[in-house]
């Protein structure tokens, strides 16, 4: 079951493309919760079959990351912090995350949005305080795309080296599926809660 849950993704990239990892990888970087290994690495393996190209991958995969970063800095920065407040747990930022997410930006800095783009968790949400502390657009553009290039990069030279490897890339994927499964019950759970705040 495994194996063909593998191929099911593989067979979705490659029809879905660059555009698809483009849209993707935006999603990814926004406030929607999105495994990127989902994207990338099977993409890295089609990369190891000739069926993509390596480079094509890496600039759609950027180019998504930085459009979906965007996206969160500057609905920081024009709207502000008392919305984000108000307002965030209906887009998956929950205060405490947000009051977290300012701590580390103020204690790290400007290369907080690079290395925040390397953590688990924290990547999609960086962009947040660099849009509320009002980080200039260019220094925020170009620690983005450091940090999400690198982090693209790991993933799909793991997906081009795996590929040959049908076991570990098995193993790999069974991580993959659990965060599938993770991103389908909190949007079944978001979907519950928007229905009954409806009625």
């Amino acid at each position: 079951m495994l194996h063909e849950y593998a191929q099911f993704l593989v067979d979705l990239i490659a029809g879905w493309g660059y555009i698809g990892i483009f849209i993707m990888m935006a999603i990814e970087s926004s406030f929607i919760p999105f495994p990127s290994e989902i994207v990338l690495i099977p993409a890295g393996y089609l990369a190891s079959q000739g069926e993509m190209s390596f480079l094509m991958i890496l600039f759609a995969a950027l180019a998504g990351s930085l459009v979906g970063a965007l996206v969160n800095y500057f609905l920081a920065f024009t709207l502000g912090r008392t919305f984000l407040l108000k307002y965030g747990k209906y887009f998956f930022i929950k205060e405490n995350t947000l009051l977290k997410m300012e701590q580390f930006f103020e204690k790290h800095g400007h290369i907080s949005t690079f290395s925040g783009r390397l953590i688990p968790g924290v990547r999609q949400l960086i962009s947040i305080p660099a849009g509320l502390g009002r980080m200039s657009l260019r220094d925020f553009i170009f620690y983005s795309a450091i940090g999400a290039g690198i982090w693209a990069f790991i993933l799909i030279i793991l997906g081009y080296t795996l590929g040959e490897n049908q076991e570990l890339l098995n193993q790999y994927l069974k991580q993959i599926t659990i965060s599938v499964i993770t991103l389908l019950v909190v949007l079944a759970m978001l979907y519950y809660r928007l229905k009954r705040k409806d009625k």
